[in-house]
């Protein structure tokens, strides 16, 4: 058995490692990954979904409180010539749209401050915007509410704005208008402009022309406001016509303008336009003939005008502040409740699935475990333990046929155990029981103590001395406190001085005891070991082979380098012709206190401790103990041991001490095992 435990943990040592994907830790890293990749991929989506929803309605509802602000901002300078008054209402968009708003100048002095004159807060680098009704951010403020191209904000009249009385008496004239196409089917109704000048609008768009041009044939002219305003606004346009050498133009109420016409009334030109005459198509065409170049710089002048002519009349531009540090900040947004519900369900999920694969692995990781510590613990009780089911080739399967393969070992160490126990009282007690008996006779006066009976007493009290030095070097052995010495051995040396020393017992049985004699030239093969304790192990298998040969057979010793397949090492051979070993008896013949014969009679002699006594001893030496029997022919019992390293150059009739130790003399080794 302790002879085939080297080759189990060669064969343990020599057993490739599981791969990864099919290991305990691979499985538990492929697991953990697949978890953590969908809880990251489940988070990830859903916070993307919601922050990416939230954020964009936070930046609506930005950018419309931001558009709210500044129209309304936009319409007082529209209407006002001054900043004064605009308190009370950028106090109540402050309010509402519960936000900082600050007002400066151009060069940055302050006009208004919803955070109070006390603040100290700095403003930012940039402004929000600018507030300037005569150049609108279109960003800002919708395109319907601009003007037209020179984005000045229509809510800007100046001096078109009409008087009471003239508003009363433009009103009265379109609600006729109005009640006429209202009359005739058409759907309208009186819209007051930013100036205060009604105007007509089309509930539906589909109109007849002909009833629409009947009932607003009438169409009310300019008030005296209006023309005084106008003209203005035409005399600064052709002055910048003329400096950019162009001819100047008329220009209309609703600031077009004419040019080729002539003095064609407007209500001539209506009809031309209802019903095209000769004169009208010629004067189109020649209109039609001008330079395009003039209509840009037209529209450009009048542009510049109107600016001109309102700059008095709407505030001076201003620098709007949102949102700046200081008292009133823009609130962090909260989740609507069906956000929050997504994000609870999805993390629900989420733990739902973590918590029931984690309970899968982690039921099928521990229920071998709880069988391994059944197993173990009943072992403890020192109960007989079941083997362990052994599951797929990963740790835990190795672990269980491990741990059945240790149950199996320790059920045969402590069954030898028994045995050997028996074994020492029995071969104990045998000498000790001759020894008890020949003294009680003596003392009875049964036996009187001449030499043959102190030489029985002395053969028993030898054989229990040889026991107990056996069974003292084995557990030396056992507790690696065998003291060795190693050092250069020749084999034929000592095969020489084993075979000399159990001459004398060999002849007595009737047995040829013989050494392969040495080839001539330098000695045979120098070992490095003990050499105390290997003449121990050789003395042991020569004793053990003249015991097991008849009277007639030979045993015969021998030494020889190992092939290099054995590695450098030398072997001590001893082979006698005996009755050999039964097949299935080989493997326990170096166990202790086995014996072929089971008897336990002495016809053979020994106690069953020298081959295990030998095996211990050349394991302890780095070597190993084999034996090849055949039953009825004999056995071989072989010792193979490290070679020593060959010296340079050594004379022939040199120790094989000397001639290892080199120039310097010996250098003894004192090995603890």
């Amino acid at each position: 058995m302790r002879r085939r435990e080297p080759e189990r943990r060669r064969r343990e040592r020599g057993r490739p490692r599981l791969p990864l994907r099919r290991s305990l830790l691979g499985r538990l890293l492929i697991v953990s990954v697949l978890v953590a990749s969908c809880a990251v991929a489940a988070t990830a989506w859903l916070a993307v979904q919601t922050t990416s929803g939230a954020i964009r309605q936070e930046q609506g509802q930005d950018l419309s409180s931001d558009a709210k602000i500044y129209n309304t901002l936009l319409g007082y300078a529209a209407t006002h010539p001054r900043w004064e008054d605009v308190e009370d209402t950028a106090r109540e968009l402050a309010r509402t749209s519960q936000r900082r708003i600050v007002l400066t100048t151009e060069d940055r002095r302050p006009l208004f401050d919803s955070a109070g004159a006390s603040s100290v807060a700095p403003l930012p680098a940039q402004a929000s915007a600018v507030v300037d009704p005569l150049s609108v951010d279109t960003v800002l403020v919708p395109d319907a509410m601009t003007a037209g191209s020179d984005r000045i904000d229509p809510r800007a009249v100046g001096p078109f704005l009409l008087p009471a009385n003239e508003r009363t008496e433009l009103r009265g004239i379109t609600e006729k208008q109005v009640a006429c196409l209202n009359s005739v089917g058409v759907a309208a109704d009186v819209v007051d402009g930013p100036s205060g000048r009604p105007r007509i609008e089309f509930v539906r768009g589909d109109t007849d022309r002909d009833l629409e041009f009947k009932c607003v044939a009438q169409n009310s002219g300019a008030t005296l406001t209006e023309k005084k305003a106008l003209d203005e606004l035409n005399t600064l346009a052709d002055a910048c016509l003329k400096r950019q050498g162009h001819k100047g133009a008329t220009l209309n109420l609703d600031l077009s303008w004419d040019r080729g016409y002539g003095q064609i009334t407007a209500a001539e030109k209506q009809s031309a336009e209802k019903y095209p005459s000769e004169k009208y198509r010629a004067e189109k065409k020649a209109a039609a003939a001008v330079e395009r170049g003039d209509d840009r710089a037209i529209a450009s002048c009048v542009g510049s005008a109107r600016r001109e002519q309102l700059t008095d009349h709407v505030a001076a531009p201003a620098l709007l502040f949102i949102d700046g540090t200081g008292a009133v900040s823009v609130p962090g947004f909260d989740l609507s409740p069906s956000n929050t519900a997504r994000i609870v369900g999805v993390t629900a999920l989420v733990l739902a699935l973590t918590v029931g694969v984690s309970v899968i692995a982690g039921a099928r990781l521990v229920r071998p475990l709880h069988a391994l510590t059944g197993a173990a613990q009943r072992m403890r009780d020192g109960l007989d333990s079941a083997p362990v089911p052994v599951g797929p080739d990963n740790e835990i399967g190795r672990l269980a046929a491990a741990f059945n393969d240790m149950a199996v070992h320790r059920a045969r160490l402590e069954e030898q155990r028994k045995v050997m126990v028996s074994d020492v009282a029995h071969e104990l007690r045998t000498p000790l029981s001759n020894i008890r008996g020949w003294l009680e006779a003596a003392q009875d006066g049964l036996a009187d103590p001449d030499p043959a009976f102190v030489s029985s007493l002395l053969e028993e009290a030898v054989q229990l001395q040889h026991i107990i030095d056996d069974l003292q070097d084995l557990g030396a052995a056992d507790a690696g406190a065998l003291r060795l010495h190693p050092e250069p051995v020749y084999a034929d040396e000592l095969l020489g001085q084993v075979a000399a020393a159990y001459q004398g017992p060999a002849e007595t049985a009737g047995v040829t005891l013989t050494v392969a004699a040495p080839k001539p030239g330098p000695p045979g093969p120098a070992l490095y070991a003990d050499p105390v304790r290997l003449r121990q192990a050789v003395s042991n298998l020569v004793s053990n082979a003249v015991r097991h040969t008849p009277s007639g057979g030979r045993v015969s010793l021998r030494s020889y380098r190992t092939g290099p397949g054995h590695g450098d090492e030398v072997a001590l051979e001893v082979s006698d012709t005996g009755a050999g070993i039964p097949a299935d008896d080989i493997p326990h013949v170096f166990d202790r206190f086995w014996r072929a014969e089971k008897s336990r009679n002495r016809s053979t002699g020994g106690s069953g401790l020298g081959l295990a006594i030998v095996l211990k001893l050349a394991e302890a030496q780095g070597g190993t103990a084999s034996v090849v029997s055949t039953e009825g022919k004999g056995s071989v019992f072989t010792l193979r041991l490290p070679a020593a390293p060959a010296p340079a150059e050594a004379p022939a009739n040199a120790t094989a001490a000397e001639a290892a130790a080199g120039p310097d003399g010996p250098d003894p080794i004192n090995m603890t095992l």
